[in-house]
């Protein structure tokens, strides 16, 4: 017999298997049982004793079923191929479900592999040396490598999360992610679940080329039959487009070849970062966390000026990183382990940014805006520009700036001259009423705005829609393609385009 039950217990219990499956036991009114498996663990700090809130399956009088079970990847060599632009979420996951149906994938990244992607970041961050094809954005893994691992998907509607965080775990994630209410990796750990998955495309008999940029796609008729690289070599197959929202160049060659696009809502705004201490206290209503609650984070949205503010990307126990592209650009992005051991916790504040605020009849529009805010935003060495929370709200420069995970540096400047006005006004309206939410705990003298905070979603939609323009062979998909947003979103659109191209094919 299978019993599912609801508990909740202190931090401490339910950080002891032992605890958890005894109160289990004695809800269910069941004196023993051959095993237990955790199916959801949450956090409820409503109240002053924080508590978890956990759901147990019981197994009683029969063997424990195992968490997953691994799915095969069969050799694929010899069978037809299909092309793969981008090796982020959505082109493995793209790749590996291609695979599963018998399709040997070509996987074309123009960046570098995951662990020279580390180096390179490294001299970013440190010496403001950027490689415009190796960075926190362009590389294997994509930019969802190096910020934090977030899990929480609304994606359920798409398709199958768990599927996702299932193959996470056969290529080395831990299981906690199955049942963690928001779960998370760690851009420490993804480097080398990522590796694993590059080499099981590989053994499969599936193709991963890297330093391989895609400049224009080969057309015959109205079909897509492959793609043309930086060196000239043309590689043939169905392309699944699978890019990424930072790769404008991508955006431009599809355009140029009469292939449709439209301009597409997004949000910007800034990375605030306050002690990680501040967090806890504020979220766990106590002066100390203990050492059986994770590190708090925390999640706020609100109305300003009649458009969305909220937090987004939230990182406890992390840092701030450059995550430029270009030279003469500036982003910022947030990051952090698997443990969030950090003193510092970070979130994007962004605001909605709408094509109606634009000229919405250009596809380009909202990136160029965009573009105007980096450019304005950038200063030699990637330091960033920041100012201190409480004197953004108020309106004045900050005379002096607080230490700071950014390791590019800061340079204190009123985010008032960075961003647009429509932005930076609804920004102090949402800062103000996230202090009202938290009973004015949230707003710290200490806290930093560091900018710009902008490549939260694509600024561009690739339609797929319409087949007069697009015509046959062309999959867009994930996060540059404008139908996702996070890594399981991508994850989940890279494998739906992959099931696609399957049956337009393959029947």
């Amino acid at each position: 017999m299978i019993r599912d039950i609801d508990i909740t217990l202190s931090p401490e219990e339910a950080s002891d298997p032992l605890s958890i499956e005894r109160r289990a036991l004695r809800k269910a009114g069941v004196r023993e049982c051959s095993g237990h498996t955790i199916l959801r663990r949450s956090i409820d700090a409503r109240h002053r004793s924080v508590s978890i809130c956990l759901r147990v399956r019981l197994y009683i009088g029969e063997e424990k079923a195992p968490s997953f079970t691994p799915i095969p990847f069969l050799p694929v060599s010899g069978r037809d191929k299909a092309v793969v632009v981008g090796a982020g979420p959505a082109g493995l996951f793209a790749a590996l479900t291609l695979i599963e149906n018998g399709i040997a994938p070509i996987v074309l990244e123009r960046g570098k592999d995951v662990h020279s992607r580390l180096q390179d970041t490294a001299r970013l961050s440190r010496d403001g040396v950027l490689d415009s094809e190796s960075n926190y954005a362009f590389g294997e893994g994509g930019a969802g490598a190096f910020s934090d691992g977030k899990l929480y998907t609304r994606s359920s509607k798409r398709g199958d999360v768990g599927r996702i965080l299932r193959l996470f775990v056969q290529f080395g994630a831990d299981e906690e992610i199955l049942y963690d209410a928001h779960p998370h990796i760690g851009s420490d750990r993804l480097p080398a679940i990522i590796e694993r998955m590059r080499n099981a495309i590989i053994e499969a008999g599936g193709e991963v080329r890297f330093s391989s940029r895609v400049t224009g796609l080969l057309k015959k008729g109205d079909e897509t039959v492959g793609v043309r690289l930086s060196t000239g070599e043309e590689v043939m197959g169905s392309v699944i487009l699978a890019t990424g929202h930072s790769a404008k160049d991508v955006y431009s060659f599809l355009s140029g070849s009469g292939y449709a696009l439209e301009a597409k809502d997004t949000a910007v705004g800034v990375r605030l970062e306050h002690q990680q201490a501040l967090i806890d206290s504020m979220q766990y209503h106590t002066d100390r966390r203990g050492p059986f609650l994770p590190p708090a984070s925390y999640s706020f949205v609100t109305q300003a000026g009649g458009r969305g503010v909220y937090s987004f990307c939230m990182c406890p126990g992390g840092s701030i990183v450059p995550a430029s592209t270009e030279p003469d650009a500036l982003v910022v992005n947030g990051m952090s382990p698997a443990s969030r051991g950090g003193a510092f916790a970070n979130s994007g504040i962004v605001v909605e940014l709408r094509c109606s605020d634009l000229d919405s009849s250009d596809p380009f529009s909202m990136l160029r805006y965009i573009e105007g805010i980096e450019r304005r935003a950038w200063n030699p060495g990637f330091v960033a520009p920041a100012q201190r929370m409480t004197d953004f709200i108020d309106d004045r420069l900050s005379s002096s700036l607080p230490r700071t995970t950014y390791h590019p540096g800061v340079v204190s400047r009123r985010m008032d001259d960075v961003l647009p006005p429509l932005i930076a006004s609804s920004l102090r309206e949402g800062l103000r009423a996230f202090g009202r939410m938290s009973r004015s705990r949230f707003i710290s003298d200490d806290a930093l705005l560091i900018a710009p905070e902008t490549r939260t979603s694509s600024p561009i939609r690739i339609l797929r829609d319409d087949g007069m323009r697009q015509g046959r062979g062309l999959y867009p998909a994930g996060e540059g393609a404008g139908y996702a947003g996070g890594i399981v979103s991508a994850a989940i659109d890279g494998s739906e385009a992959a099931l696609r191209l399957k049956g337009d094919y393959y029947g």
